[in-house]
């Protein structure tokens, strides 16, 4: 499978750790440990589950989680990956086990609430991946779709675009 998965999906409050915050400027960082996810201080809950939400999915790309993947994303869940094409939650949980994920540093996030039970998070993010013998584009915007089911927030949809 040839998948170029911009995904680092952007996860679910199953690992509800605070949001980093950040008082640097939004320049593109080197590594995850200089990333300003925000530049804003005083996040609201929401806010901080859903940027927690989205460092989690480096971690599970990096671990090979699938698990984390079925928990996470919606069973409807779609992508828009960088190649163009759409992938659905059954093409993440395949491609987990071929990625082969160096750094996904994910920078400069916004969370835009719909309504109580959804919610847009878009954010810049630096992308060191193959997936197969394809590597994929280092700079990233990434849009992401969440919505509350039950108590937890889940992944629906995920776009990718290269960044010029």
């Amino acid at each position: 499978m040839n998948r170029c998965f911009a995904v680092v999906l952007c996860s679910a409050a199953i690992w509800p750790a605070p949001a980093q915050q950040n008082t640097g400027a939004s320049s593109a960082p080197s590594s995850a440990e200089t990333l300003p996810l925000t530049n804003r201080k005083n996040l609201t809950p929401l806010e901080q589950t859903l940027i927690a939400n989205t460092k989690a999915v480096p971690a599970a790309w990096k671990k090979k989680d699938a698990e984390f993947f079925k928990a996470t994303l919606t069973d409807d869940f779609l992508e828009v990956a960088i190649d163009g094409k759409v992938y659905g939650k059954n093409d993440v949980l395949e491609g987990v086990h071929m990625a082969d994920v160096q750094e996904y540093s994910p920078y400069d996030v916004h969370v835009l609430p719909i309504n109580d039970s959804a919610a847009i998070v878009t954010y810049d993010c630096i992308v060191r991946m193959r997936l197969g013998e394809d590597p994929v584009p280092r700079y990233q915007h990434i849009t992401d779709i969440w919505v509350k089911q039950g108590e937890q927030w889940r992944l629906k949809f995920q776009q990718a675009t290269a960044a010029q």
